[in-house]
């Protein structure tokens, strides 16, 4: 039987990468976006012209309910989810002392409370499958921190913590669980930049330049396909940044 992968924030960048790898793959994708419906269409759009089946969902991933119909769905088209990628994530740049307390409700439970509520409806069939894999995209900040990025920061921070941990708790039910730590990767979500600051980020980056959704899309599905035995691991794809 084919397998079948979620991706949240599924619409575009980094997540339409991931979609579009695993389409390639023939693999049964479940996509998802809390707000862009037209661009999550065209994703799915491209996927199924690759000959991939597919359903795609608006999801508020912030939202326990809304993530328990997601699963719900999926499990209805196709069975069981076998593969997990937790992309979706907002950033919020400014001061902590500037940041309201709804504002930082918000990114903690769009980028962190959503990957709790998408792996443990996740877990039940992995563990009844005694496979599984997990991966969820994190970045190089949770490693080290952001001025100006303390929630982002602390939100993948947790992702990481979450990773490592749950990876302990899943590795004898033969479910891997691991984070992708992004560096500066060229999506929407960089394009707030100036051309005078790209310039100055990209002379911090031993590598040159920026990473690609490509990039990380090719890397989420070696590692899904990969060792059983990796596990745990926070894999930095930044290009030396850190």
């Amino acid at each position: 039987m084919k397998k079948t992968v979620l991706i949240t924030g599924a619409s575009r960048g980094i997540g339409r990468a991931i979609a579009l790898a695993f389409a390639q793959k023939n693999y049964n994708l479940v996509l998802c976006s809390s707000k862009s419906d037209a661009e999550l269409e065209h994703t799915a759009q491209e996927v199924q012209s690759l000959g991939a089946d597919c359903i795609r969902m608006l999801s508020d991933v912030s939202d326990y309910r809304s993530v328990q119909e997601l699963f719900a769905t999926a499990k209805s088209r196709f069975g069981k989810v076998d593969i997990l990628v937790n992309n979706a994530g907002i950033a919020h740049i400014g001061l902590l002392q500037d940041m309201s307390y709804e504002e930082w409700e918000h990114i903690v439970n769009v980028n962190l409370s959503s990957v709790f509520a998408t792996c443990k409806l996740a877990i039940p069939d992995m563990i009844y499958q005694k496979s599984g894999s997990i991966i969820n995209i994190s970045s190089v900040w949770g490693v080290c921190g952001a001025s100006c990025e303390v929630a982002y920061s602390a939100t993948k921070g947790g992702i990481n913590a979450f990773t490592k941990a749950l990876a302990k708790e899943l590795a004898p039910s033969g479910i891997n669980v691991n984070a992708i730590a992004c560096g500066v990767i060229d999506t929407e979500m960089n394009h707030c930049f100036s051309p005078e600051e790209r310039v100055a980020i990209l002379d911090e980056i031993p590598a040159g330049r920026m990473g690609t959704p490509d990039e990380v899309a090719g890397l989420v599905l070696a590692i899904s396909e990969g060792s059983s035995y990796l596990t745990g691991q926070i894999i930095a794809l930044d290009g030396g940044y850190i």
